[in-house]
């Protein structure tokens, strides 16, 4: 509700709606399945993120890249464009469409990473993934598979590096990290951008992520985004914009903002994933929570995308701070619990490869192919964690409420006990402090019996609930007619209670 009408209101001024997911039957979750090939992302819809009711996956970028070999192969590699042809270590054309079609069929929609920044570094040359020569070793620019040359890049204005981000100028003219900056300024080369996005867009792709907006001109990214098509019919209704989250790293300090960019889409929000993990790590008092939001500085709810980590921070890039990631797995996932519980924004979840070398690529084979992803090996799958799908269907469950209902332990000398209501629809209790939990709290649901999903399974026929963590966290919470609950949840157990109307007995 909250979505159409904004799409509503922002088409009669803009004629586009690119703040909207797209997603389908109430659905508002995705996840970024980092550096997974088509094929598996396809059967991942199919066997889980479907019927566990994720709404999209942001997926690596599709374009042609550079090979890297040092002497394995990187997962930067993915950030390195050669051409816009659509084979990449993750598959090739046909395998992306497949993917593409059979996600939509489960209604989980596509999210590409679009790298139009940059191609690749300076000083290289050889042959891409789908075999497309690149040379830009003595000052050439020659990217034939697009094809590009040197006066598609900004060489003639600035040919250095970034050197000062305190220089608004050079940030968006200048190399990043020494890859070759096209000229978007120039109609040929944001032509040759739009087709790429428009190829995507015609083969069913919902939107997209577009990365290092910082370092590219909003008016020129204007310009881009009003081109792209409308989103492929019957699988979208008429009339769909493609949906825009953009990369603009803002922790402040910097003369480029976040909200440079908020009029032309939503815009990662660091902010959010860096205040909740000061939060969780005990830095901050989750107490202080009650009006987590815009006023602890965070963008607009309608003009951000909320998460936790993501392929950037948790290897230490991309904002400073510490970031949880799943290497503290109690500690986050209470956070990704609270981040889908509460109704801020759009929320993405990650999901991970595990690594020691920040440069490591995913888990391969020996001639460099990604492996079949197996969930809990070398692949973490923080998405499949029950705690997190278990709020995933909280999410959806809650769709269109607002926090409710709020209670903490404060005036009883504690800091780190919470609870909200999302309306009547859905409950969630927290306990971050080392203590138990016992409390008579107002849910804001029905009277009745409600399985606690983070530690039971729901059978949704019988509507019986069977506990399956067995730790001593409540798997049947038991509202009075007036809307009140006991909560009890021990110390050292799971430390969330997680009820709605969906799962009742």
């Amino acid at each position: 509700m909250r979505f159409s009408l904004i799409c509503v209101l922002l088409w009669a001024t803009t004629a586009y709606c690119q703040w909207n997911t797209n997603m389908k039957g109430n659905r508002e979750v995705m996840v970024h399945l980092f550096e997974w090939k088509w094929s598996d992302v396809a059967k991942e819809c199919e066997n889980f993120l479907g019927p566990e009711l994720y709404g999209g996956v942001q997926v690596s970028p599709p374009s042609e890249h550079r090979e890297v070999w040092n002497p394995h192969r990187p997962w930067w590699e993915r950030y390195q464009p050669v051409s816009y042809q659509l084979i990449s270590r993750s598959g090739d054309r046909n395998a992306f469409i497949d993917m593409v079609n059979r996600c939509n069929a489960k209604d989980v929609l596509i999210y590409p990473d679009l790298v139009i920044n940059h191609m690749t570094g300076d000083g290289v040359n050889g042959v891409g993934s789908g075999g497309s020569s690149f040379n830009t070793r003595n000052s050439a620019r020659d990217f034939p598979g697009v094809p590009y040359s040197r006066p598609d890049f900004n060489d003639d204005i600035c040919d250095r590096n970034i050197g000062d981000y305190n220089n608004e100028w050079e940030v968006r003219n200048c190399r990043l990290l020494g890859l070759v900056d096209l000229k978007l300024s120039k109609s040929y080369v944001r032509d040759k951008v739009v087709d790429f996005a428009n190829d995507m867009i015609n083969i069913g792709v919902a939107g997209f992520r577009v990365d290092a907006c910082k370092h590219m001109w909003p008016d020129e990214l204007k310009e881009i985004y009003d081109r792209f098509n409308n989103l492929k019919t019957p699988t979208f209704p008429s009339g769909s914009r493609p949906f825009i989250v953009q990369e603009v790293i803002d922790q402040g300090g910097e003369p480029i903002k976040a909200t440079d960019y908020t009029h032309l889409g939503r815009v990662t929000e660091f902010n959010y994933g860096l205040e909740l993990s000061n939060c969780f790590l005990g830095y901050n008092q989750l107490r202080w929570l009650a009006n987590w939001g815009e006023p602890w500085g965070l963008l607009n709810r309608n003009d951000a995308l909320a998460f936790i980590d993501n392929h950037d921070n948790q290897r230490g890039h991309g904002g400073g701070g510490e970031i949880l990631t799943h290497k503290q797995a109690r500690e986050y996932k209470m956070a990704v619990e609270f981040m889908l519980a509460h109704d801020y924004s759009v929320p993405r979840v990650m999901s991970s490869y595990y690594f020691t070398d920040t440069e490591a690529g995913p888990p391969s084979n020996p001639d460099g192919s990604t492996k079949d992803v197996v969930c809990f090996g070398e692949w973490v799958c923080e998405h499949r964690w029950r705690q997190i799908a278990a709020m995933v269907w909280f999410r959806r469950a809650a769709f269109g409420t607002g926090v409710d209902n709020w209670w903490d332990n404060g005036e009883n000398g504690g800091n780190n006990q919470i609870a909200f209501s999302r309306g009547t629809k859905a409950f969630i209790a927290i306990n971050g402090d080392s203590w138990t939990m016992n409390a008579s709290i107002n849910t804001g649901l029905p009277g009745g019996s409600y399985c606690n999903l983070i530690v039971a399974d729901y059978n949704s026929g019988s509507r019986s609930c069977t506990d399956v963590q067995q730790n001593g966290t409540p798997h049947i919470v038991t509202v009075s007619g007036n809307g009140w609950a006991s909560i009890n949840i021990p110390a050292n157990s799971d430390p969330v209670v997680a009820i709605h109307v969906e799962a009742t007995l």
